[in-house]
């Protein structure tokens, strides 16, 4: 990830977290520090309070002063997971202070992955330091990003994480770095629900689209809305939301083949769902909307967020 899109993306983070409801667990009063390591063999780098981490290495935090909501973020490539693990640590878990790392991000109050998505309940997804007798913590994520919590009292408390990325196979629930590119997943024979996550306003384009036995490249798509989408089998749609949580996204267009949008929201998501009895394969490119392309502030309807091209 370069330094300009890790930058704005940790921006926007910073956007989200400050008007819709991560002010319990996200204080934005410090200076991020970007820690540049891809040359270094082992990064050793100090964070703040707010932070994005997209690289392996070594990420140490120690309080300046009471620092009672902070959480960092990490993301990686779309075909790898992260390990996480915690040492170092000088914490007083009697007196308040906590260190939880998290199997997914949590974004204006909701979850990426949602409940719906996500093949772990919510408190399986947590793993907290102050609850384990060990010296330390480790965590491996179920997709792309994670994120970390930490609650500390007293000035010079601190702990480092180690951060390492681990190849994923067949990557289920991805958060994407860019606003641009493409991607193909596949599901083997797995009832499982999988979401592209793009936080940009984006036209999407399916490009290869296998569901079950049918398999075609240019077809149209049915539209269908809000709770239409459930009960359809194996089926592919395009959401659009200014949230993370795809449960509570919209419109939903029901995709069996292929199709293009553009999506005039914070959010885009491409979502498979899958039955376990075949193995589905959707492919797409997808490219940031230029300015001119964006609906108008006036115009809320479903229609105008969300176009199909």
């Amino acid at each position: 990830m370069s330094v300009a899109l890790r930058t704005q993306l940790l921006l926007f983070l910073v956007s989200l977290s400050s008007q819709m409801g991560l002010g319990r667990y996200v204080g934005t009063s410090e200076v991020c520090n970007v820690c540049l390591c891809a040359y270094l063999p082992v990064c050793v780098c100090f964070v703040g309070c707010l932070d994005m981490l997209a690289t392996d290495g070594h990420f140490t935090f120690v309080a300046s002063l009471p620092q009672l909501a902070c959480a960092a973020f990490i993301i990686a490539e779309p075909s790898e997971v992260i390990s996480l693990e915690v040492f170092d640590i000088s914490i007083d878990c009697n007196a308040g202070d906590f260190i939880k790392m998290f199997d997914s991000w949590v974004l204006k109050g909701e979850k990426f992955p949602s409940s719906q998505d996500h093949q772990l309940p919510l408190q399986q997804r947590y793993t907290d330091y102050c609850s384990s007798r060990a010296p330390g913590a480790t965590s491996r994520s179920s997709q792309n990003v994670a994120m970390i919590f930490f609650h500390i009292h007293s000035p010079g408390s601190g702990f480092t994480l180690a951060v390492k990325k681990l190849h994923n196979p067949f990557p289920c629930n991805v958060m994407s770095q860019s606003p641009e590119g493409s991607f193909t997943m596949v599901m083997p024979h797995q009832s499982r629900n999988c979401s592209f996550s793009i936080i940009y306003p984006v036209e999407i384009q399916l490009t290869e689209l296998s569901l079950g036995q049918a398999k075609s490249n240019e077809l149209s798509p049915q539209r269908q809305v809000w709770s239409g989408c459930s009960g359809s089998g194996d089926y592919v749609e395009l959401l659009g939301g200014n949230g993370v949580d795809t449960s509570k996204m919209y419109p939903c267009f029901l995709f069996g083949h292929s199709a293009q949008m553009k999506i005039g929201c914070d959010n885009s998501v491409v979502r498979l769902v899958s039955s376990e009895n075949y193995i589905n394969r959707v492919s797409f490119q997808y490219r940031l909307l230029e300015h001119s392309e964006l609906p108008k502030s006036k115009e809320n309807s479903l229609d105008n967020f969300c176009t199909v091209e």
